[in-house]
């Protein structure tokens, strides 16, 4: 939109780095009908040291020219607010950055306010479009104005990052998406928390809702309420750099992921009937006869992820605390091997139980069928594909300390976990949007 100097019939804005402000507009002098009004345009810079605190810092007017206007984020750590003071109502509001995309943010339901969706990083520069609608003697009149903003460098010292995973690639619909941060953002820092969410947007092609999980201070997972759609697109990129995240933290630049899924592949161990059943988007492809987890050692109930695969891996009893000795230490190679836990649970080839497979529970755990069946489901699995065991015994799978059990907790569990609470959805992602 062009700039343009005088705009007859409306008066003063005012812009905010922060939350809503009680300040009262500049009123024009009268005029004759002949007479073109100068509009003004109340700038509130700064001051306002969290969201949801009351700005009350210094104010000025300027001309609706095309200014640039410096605010200052390292004191305003709100979203950028435009209030409409005078008559009429905002019937648009594009903020777009230097490299064309858009800020979200939304007029409010009375047309008076704009905000965006999150605050404005550090170091950029934006040019605001504002469509106002007023209502006349003569019908409604439309007038245009742009104003150029721009925020100061953050401060010198480390920057927060994060390393997106896993690595690209092509995934089974149950594989969560992680962000490890490069500096810890503690649970009593609900805002810096909020921050870093907001600034993680992952989209995918088909669209689905999802929501972070913090996991701990440095850790967070990314799942949507169900599993991924198949042979889904999911882009994932940080948007931290220049992002007031804590009074003395500030984004960094971190690269971003693309990663696709594949067929929708379950594979369900049904302890009770000693049968594993494997389907492939809903439809049964193999049934196969497995022997799991014995007294005091039973398997893991509920839902896990396939985290990798090894041809051969040697299993050893003192791995999970059985001493040599005892009756039921082991030292074995074992060919075929899936990985559905760090501690070293896995669904692998098992031929010396082949009697006991489809009728009973002889394993330290682990989930043992044939070579042959064995062979079969570790060229048909990939990483990310959903395990689930039911009809069991065996503690519960852990939603984060042993592999992927994220899936074990209910959505409204899972939503708690962010720092956006379970009433407000994935409402919060996404500040950054292409430009239309």
């Amino acid at each position: 939109m062009s700039s343009r100097r005088n705009i007859k019939g409306w008066g003063a804005l005012s812009v905010a780095a922060g939350a809503v402000l009680a300040l009262n507009a500049a009123q024009p002098s009268s005029v004759t009908a002949q007479s073109a009004l100068v509009p003004s345009m109340l700038v509130s810079v700064g001051a306002c040291p969290a969201e949801g605190a009351l700005c009350t810092a210094h104010r000025r007017n300027l001309v609706l020219d095309g200014r640039s206007l410096a605010l200052d984020t390292r004191t305003a750590s709100g979203p950028l607010d435009l209030v409409l003071r005078t008559s009429g109502r905002l019937a648009d509001v594009t903020v777009t950055d230097h490299r064309g995309r858009r800020v979200a943010g939304a007029v409010s339901p009375d047309g008076n306010r704009w905000t965006s969706v999150a605050p404005l990083p550090a170091d950029s520069r934006y040019a605001v479009g504002l469509f106002v609608e007023r209502t006349g003697g003569s019908g409604p009149a439309h007038r245009r104005a742009r104003l150029d903003l721009h925020t100061p460098a953050a401060p010198a010292g480390e920057r927060l990052t994060a390393a997106l995973g896993p690595d690209g690639g092509t995934y089974g619909v149950g594989q969560p998406l992680t962000a490890e941060l490069s500096h810890p953002v503690a649970a009593t820092d609900p805002g810096g928390r909020r921050a870093v969410e907001r600034a993680l947007h992952v989209s995918s092609e088909p669209h689905v809702e999802g929501s972070w999980h913090w996991v701990g201070p440095t850790t967070l997972h990314y799942r949507p309420r169900d599993y991924w759609p198949a042979h889904a697109t999911i882009r994932v990129r940080s948007a931290l750099d220049g992002v007031r995240v804590t009074d003395r933290l500030y984004g960094g630049p971190s690269e971003p992921l693309t990663l696709t899924t594949g067929d929708r592949i379950e594979a369900v161990t049904d302890v009770a009937a000693h049968t594993m059943t494997v389907l492939r988007d809903g439809q049964v492809v193999r049934t196969i006869p497995v022997t799991t987890g014995k007294e005091g050692y039973r398997t893991r109930a509920g839902i896990k992820v396939v985290l990798g695969k090894e041809a051969t891996v040697r299993m050893r009893g003192d791995s999970i605390g059985i001493t040599r000795g005892n009756s039921d230490f082991f030292d074995l190679k074992v060919q075929w091997a899936t990985r559905v836990t760090w501690s070293g649970e896995y669904l692998h080839a098992a031929p010396w139980s082949l009697d006991a497979q489809g009728s009973e529970d002889v394993s330290h755990g682990c989930t043992g069928m044939s070579t042959e069946d064995a062979a079969w489901l570790f060229r048909t699995v990939r990483e990310g594909d959903v395990v689930r065991v039911v009809n069991g015994s065996g503690r519960p799978m852990t939603p984060f300390d042993n592999g992927y059990g994220d899936w074990n907790l209910s959505w409204s569990e899972w939503r708690r976990g962010s720092a956006f609470g379970p009433a407000t959805g994935s409402a919060a992602a996404g500040a950054l949007l292409p430009a239309l």
